[in-house]
């Protein structure tokens, strides 16, 4: 029976555990052995499959401890505070329009200067004061942050959002359907129109109430007396060009972040033997976030070692008989459990797209309608998952002073605000295109 699928199994272990407040990385180490143990694979194999698969995020890993660094000397520079007081001098007293200004700073971070999670851990603590200040919800911020690292990528063809649709469209083509680059975005529009009526519903609506925080903790820092740009200011500003010139060149982010850092070294900037520090504080604000991808890797070959993924998909097909709305809701909620178990949209949709274009065409949806479904199935779990970076980003930045919950706070809130449209859109895409 499909409810006794090692997948489904596993995933709701991993949700209920993590909702019990269990660590993340044990919650998913423990739901990984519990696949194992489902679907008959020995322990030890197991686990020898998870820790060999640790390393397909083993470059995403580096990339986080490394930008983690760079987030460390920006912030000694007094560069991402002076920026801080400029969006405080700019926003006043209205929460709403700051959390607007975040939403839309994390879009740029997928396509305008694409550098993702990074600038969280750079931007975001240095105004928690003033969000204590103003009593805003950190939920909410939570769920702007979440809404700037998935949406653009999921509706506009650039930065993140062209290698998305172009895996899309090649993995289509790859099982049978013939789609060219611009139907995907003609497609998907739909479900950046869903999950932009979450964004909205979550700033005006769901936590526009005050909330209480103690006064942010921090280590001391020193104080900024002067906000006029300097030319350490500036050296860092060309550095964290520099850093995003090389990632879009050599493609390697992880390098980008190596040569801002020798030029901040270079330049005297950042003080040679102060890296120790440096690197240290990198890994504190970034190096958890970089071992739950590496684990949540090994956790993805777990359930692929299952091989229990195709069958999950295809017991839609013996329940839904000929219903196009029935089939539709059910494909997307086992993209939501398939997503949230390898915790990447990206690395979901070639598997996805080998069940769904021809179960899909069999139920007749039309190759624009596929197109939804597959993104939105790729895309649900995002949102919401305990090992997605979507999330684990926002908290990296919004827990700085430990009074924010990533399960409870960022978790449990982006899966509501975000899973839910993308669901109903999705069917509704589906089914009229």
């Amino acid at each position: 029976m499909m409810f006794f699928n090692p997948v489904l199994i596993s995933v709701l272990t991993m949700i209920v555990l993590c909702l019990l407040n269990l660590n993340v990385i044990l919650a998913i180490l423990a739901s990984a052995l519990v696949a194992g143990v489902v679907a008959g694979i020995p322990v030890s194999e197991t686990m020898n499959i998870l820790i060999a698969g640790m390393g397909g995020n083993s470059e995403t890993a580096l990339s986080y401890i490394l930008l983690g660094a760079l987030a460390m000397a920006v912030n000694k520079t007094g560069l991402a505070t002076i920026l801080a007081q400029k969006i405080s001098s700019i926003v006043g007293g209205r929460k709403s329009f700051l959390l607007l200004i975040i939403g839309l700073i994390a879009c740029f971070s997928q396509n305008l200067i694409p550098v993702h999670i990074a600038f969280i851990p750079i931007l975001i603590p240095p105004l928690l004061k003033l969000m204590n200040l103003m009593k805003i919800d950190r939920r909410g911020v939570a769920c702007a942050l979440t809404f700037g690292l998935k949406a653009p990528y999921i509706a506009l063809p650039v930065g993140f959002g062209l290698i998305f649709h172009t895996i899309i469209r090649d993995q289509m083509t790859a099982n049978g359907i013939e789609v060219s680059l611009d139907m995907i975005w003609k497609s998907v529009w739909i479900l950046g129109f869903g999950m932009f009526l979450g964004l909205i519903t979550a700033v005006f609506l769901s936590y526009r109430g005050d909330r209480e925080y103690a006064e942010a903790q921090f280590e001391k820092e020193e104080e900024i007396e002067d906000l006029k740009m300097g030319k350490s200011h500036y050296i860092t500003l060309l550095a964290a060009i520099l850093a995003f010139v090389v990632q879009l060149t050599t493609g390697s982010l992880p390098l980008g972040a190596i040569c801002a850092l020798a030029i901040m070294t270079a330049t005297k900037v950042l003080d040679w033997n102060k890296l120790d520090d440096i690197v240290a504080g990198g890994i504190g604000i970034m190096g958890f976030i970089a071992f739950v991808m590496l684990v949540a890797a090994g956790f993805g070959d777990v359930l692929r070692a299952t091989n229990s993924i195709e069958p999950l998909v295809e017991g839609v097909v013996g329940i839904v008989g000929g219903s196009k709305l029935l089939g539709a809701g059910l494909m997307l909620l086992i993209g939501l459990f398939v997503t949230m178990g390898i915790g990447t949209s990206f690395g979901t949709i070639p598997i996805l797209a080998a069940i769904y274009c021809p179960l899909a065409s069999s139920l007749g949806f039309s190759p624009a309608g596929i197109i939804v479904l597959i993104a939105a199935a790729g895309a649900l779990g995002d949102a919401g998952s305990p090992a997605s970076d979507s999330t684990l980003g926002p908290t990296s930045g919004l827990n700085a002073d430990g009074q924010h919950n990533h399960i409870w706070d960022t978790c449990v809130p982006t899966f509501l605000h975000y899973n839910i449209p993308l669901i109903v859109f999705g069917v509704v895409g589906a089914i009229l295109f």
